[in-house]
């Protein structure tokens, strides 16, 4: 099959687009042909080592851990999917080595759902990833209730997005930091818009004079001591970034393969409750062009690498 990998940790440059061999389908898998696969900041942070610690690299590395696609092959333990069923996965496993950015994927059976019929798989492969970090901080570590304020940052990007979506929908209401160019797009999805930077804890006290009930943090450092100090006295906050968070009483959330979460996005997708806005896409052999403008950090919704069926089946 053809498909994007490194050999070795570094920049853009180290991604190579060519002949990968076909995935093994253990019986707990189920053999993906790749439709779309999104690009999330953890791509290039692991193409770059940094997770290094904490994962090993098997090479060559195939990025990845995002898709949408179609069923091929179900493993010999598998009866949740059958060919033909159109899916959505975060891929993830303990390692880094068969990941997304490829024609074919084989995926855990724990990492996948059925794909939103109403989305496209473009935008279905913007959603795994960032939605299951939004759903599994809001629902699970904020528990955030109906008449609740909720402060979200970086509400414009991939997960924020999808956070406005889903806190608006439990009932809270929704304040949003962003960019002056994205807060028409955040009142679109639900939230109340502020300019980030110098100012921010008395915008927010402006518009929330008791301080707030939840504080979901996608930026640490400096705005993660800000946002401590904005909440009420029983608030909450979590931190998918800095784990400094937990030195303030909150929670720090990595996020984990789901299949009933991610069955639930789905089933709000179907019912009109979230959308996912793909900024731009990219054909596979251009995934290191995809990582570049995802790594200038200014993306609204996401960016996404689709494979080309009519280029050529590849071998699995």
């Amino acid at each position: 099959m053809k498909g994007i990998s490194y050999r070795r940790y570094g920049g853009p440059e180290v991604l190579e687009y060519g002949e990968l061999r076909d995935p093994k389908v253990g019986p707990d898998q189920v053999l993906v042909e790749v439709r779309a696969a999104a690009v999330n900041p953890v791509d290039w942070k692991c193409r770059e080592g940094y997770l290094d610690p904490v994962l090993d690299a098997v090479f060559p590395v195939v990025p990845g851990w995002d898709v949408s696609g179609v069923v091929v092959r179900p493993g010999a333990a598998v009866t949740e999917f059958a060919p033909g069923d159109e899916v959505i996965g975060y891929v993830r496993e303990d390692f880094l080595s068969r990941g997304t950015c490829a024609e074919y994927v084989a995926a855990p059976v724990r990492t996948l759902a059925r794909k939103p019929r109403t989305l496209s798989f473009e935008e279905a492969a913007g959603l795994p990833l960032a939605g299951l970090t939004a759903y599994q901080v809001l629902v699970k570590a904020l528990q955030v209730k109906r008449g609740e304020t909720v402060l979200v940052h970086a509400a414009a990007g991939g997960v924020g997005s999808l956070a406005v979506q889903i806190a608006a929908h439990l009932g809270a209401r929704v304040l949003g930091t962003a960019g002056e160019a994205n807060r028409d797009y955040v009142r679109t999805l639900g939230g109340e818009p502020l300019a980030y930077g110098e100012g921010l804890a008395e915008r927010v006290r402006g518009l929330a004079p008791e301080g707030v009930d939840a504080v979901f943090d996608t930026v640490g450092g400096d705005t993660l001591t800000v946002s401590a100090n904005l909440l009420a006295p029983e608030g909450r906050l979590a931190s998918i970034t800095d784990r400094e968070v937990r030195e303030y009483g909150g929670r720090y959330v990595f996020v984990r393969p789901d299949a009933e979460d991610l069955a639930r996005l789905s089933e709000w997708a179907d019912q009109g409750v979230l959308s996912v806005h793909v900024q731009r896409t990219f054909p596979l052999e251009r995934t290191a062009d995809a990582h570049r403008l995802n790594q200038e950090g200014h993306t609204r919704g996401k960016i996404v690498v689709t494979v080309d069926r009519a280029s050529g089946e590849g071998g699995a």
